[in-house]
């Protein structure tokens, strides 16, 4: 388990959020392990995603970030309309991944 993020590493990610594009995007087909897949795949790729909610996906946006933050060993530094972000801190060298 990481350390929750200060407000300062929050803000400084949602400053970097700000000009990236979504690479998750969820629509009707909703959650699926597929989705949890592919969303651990591009944090351990990038560290900072943004996940953008289309207005037809079956479960909210605070749901899923909620839910994709959990499931990846992710934390969510900001959300705002129908996106959110997610980071994935860099594993130190030596750490253990139970």
């Amino acid at each position: 388990m990481t350390a929750p993020l200060t407000s300062t590493e929050r803000a400084a990610l949602r400053r970097r959020g700000q000009s990236i594009k979504p690479v998750i995007i969820i629509g009707k087909a909703g959650l699926s392990p597929d989705l949890v897949t592919a969303t651990s795949d591009a944090l351990r790729a990038r560290e900072l995603i943004k996940v953008r909610v289309l207005r037809e996906a079956p479960v909210t946006r605070d749901d899923i970030a909620d839910f994709l933050a959990e499931a990846t060993g992710s934390q969510c530094p900001g959300r705002i309309g129908h996106t959110f972000l997610l980071y994935l801190a860099p594993e130190e060298p030596g750490e253990d991944t139970d």
